[in-house]
């Protein structure tokens, strides 16, 4: 009972990462393949502004992913990162350089300094979350069984490659969605179309990728595929399939407002579907949630501190973001440095 509750807290927890980290690398997508420096700077422009306030937090999801894993699920961590170390190790990587490149490009003065920061913080949004869903897919396919080595097998078959374009392709469609609105909250209506038209894009993208995973699926993780076609599996299916819709709509409409919540309940309910359709496994067909549990007594000490944590850490989370989309973290800029106020002396 409590693996399975700890188990739920994992996929929840992968759920938040996937949406909250998501947008912030598709924001890095658009970044790589917005031009040069003179058509592009408009679009990085708004990239820096939106992303600054907020684009640390979200790797306190993968923080608690990653805890939940090693202590609640050793067995599964230790297959997970034996088979498939070079991918997420690839990624760690990547999340690293990715953060140096958004920290270092706007302070450095020289121009070949920006441009190659620019570069590292742009490209690494596009490996990282190709690398962790070629995990996620190697996961899928079962292929992280008991005795299994590093190999390219793990996480370069088919389902691991369609699953690494789908997280990229995610990332995009969240990224221009949240781009888009923020363009239309700083009143910036060019930008707005240009970022609609390119989250149009996206979700068709990820509509055609989500189908041919689907079908791949059937032959190379038929236990994910049978998930995906039943019961739940198939509910959340369909709820995401509405989403994308739903999605398309309020792009399409002028002003629409609510792309954002069914983005996000597009990439939410892809991913919950994808772990109710792995029950009663862990690892398709290898490892059941019972077999991959620590013991007992570290389940339940691991509950409590969950518990903490989401009273103490969710709303200010849930905060913070909310500051963010309201616009009541704009950061100071020179303009407003020189302007003055309480701090003047004479």
């Amino acid at each position: 009972m409590i693996a399975g509750i700890i188990a739920a807290v994992l996929l929840l927890a992968v759920t938040a990462y996937a949406c909250a980290g998501g947008a912030d690398y598709g924001a890095g997508f658009w970044d790589l393949t917005a031009g040069g420096a003179r058509r592009g700077r408009r679009p990085r422009e708004l990239i820096d502004h939106a992303m600054a306030p907020v684009w640390e937090v979200n790797n306190v999801w993968l923080i608690f992913v990653l805890v939940i894993m090693w202590t609640g699920f050793p067995v599964l961590f230790q297959r997970v990162f034996t088979a498939m170390w070079l991918p997420l190790a690839l990624a760690a990587v990547g999340i690293v350089l990715r953060g140096a490149g958004f920290a270092l490009r706007k302070p450095v003065r020289r121009l070949a300094g920006r441009r190659l920061y620019g570069a590292m913080f742009a490209v690494s949004s596009l490996l990282t979350p190709f690398f962790l869903g070629a995990a996620a897919g190697g996961v899928a396919s079962g292929r992280a069984t008991a005795g299994t080595g590093a190999s390219a097998d793990a996480w370069s078959n088919p389902t691991s490659v369609l699953f690494g374009l789908l997280a990229v392709a995610t990332t995009a469609l969240l990224g221009a969605v949240f781009l888009a609105a923020d363009a239309r909250r700083y009143a910036a209506p060019g930008l707005e179309v240009y970022f609609r038209r390119r989250a149009l894009g996206a979700l068709a993208v990820v509509a055609a990728l989500a189908l041919t995973t689907l079908a791949v699926t059937h032959g190379d993780a038929p236990h994910v595929w049978h998930g995906l076609t039943h019961g739940v599996g198939l509910v959340l299916v369909v709820l995401a399939a509405l989403s994308t819709l739903a999605t398309a709509w309020s792009l399409i409409r002028r002003g629409g407002s609510g792309s954002r919540v069914t983005a996000v309940g597009v990439v939410a309910c892809a991913v919950l579907a994808w772990g109710v359709a792995q029950r009663p496994y862990l690892i398709p067909t290898s490892l059941t949630v019972a077999q991959g549990a620590g013991a007992p007594t570290t389940l339940r000490w691991l509950g409590l501190v969950t518990v903490v944590a989401v009273v103490l850490v969710l709303p200010a989370v849930v905060l913070l973001y909310w500051l963010d989309t309201q616009g009541e973290l704009e950061g100071l800029t020179d303009a407003d440095l020189r302007r003055g106020g309480a701090g003047d002396e004479g």
